[in-house]
């Protein structure tokens, strides 16, 4: 089993996969709601101030992951950028997914939900969404 499971071979841009559907929703969510006005975040229940961050910070998010996965990019195994470029992209990477995560959870508040399972259970969408985000939170740029 073991030999069959070594023949597999890496996909080192597996990343992508889960990198660019993630930062086409955000962009999506981001620019949607562009231009920031006091009337929608008035709509929404939240400070003009909170609806600006939101609307950044997802517009943000989602440039950043597609800007840090190209800055950690590898061709045949050798970087094609210096160390300290690649270093940066995992930071970047981080960051966004707090980013991503920080937005999902006022997300989910906002809806106020019964209870923790109704959010697990009914809310799918931002569920995945602030999984996605933790998951780069946590995992950085590492391939």
């Amino acid at each position: 089993m073991r030999n069959i499971i070594r023949r597999i071979p890496e996909f080192c841009f597996s990343h992508w996969l889960l990198r660019i559907p993630l930062a086409i929703v955000f962009l999506q969510q981001g620019f949607d709601k562009w231009p920031i006005d006091a009337e929608t975040a008035e709509a929404w229940g939240l400070p003009f101030i909170v609806w600006a961050f939101v609307t950044l910070g997802e517009i943000g998010a989602g440039l950043g992951l597609l800007l840090s996965g190209i800055m950690v990019s590898k061709i045949d195994g050798t970087p094609i950028w210096d160390f300290w470029i690649q270093d940066l992209g995992d930071l970047l990477t981080r960051f966004c997914g707090i980013v991503i995560c920080s937005i999902m959870t006022g997300v989910i508040w906002i809806g106020q939900p019964e209870s923790f399972m109704d959010v697990v259970l009914y809310d799918n969408l931002h569920v995945l969404l602030w999984v996605g985000g933790l998951f780069f939170a946590l995992r950085g740029s590492r391939t």
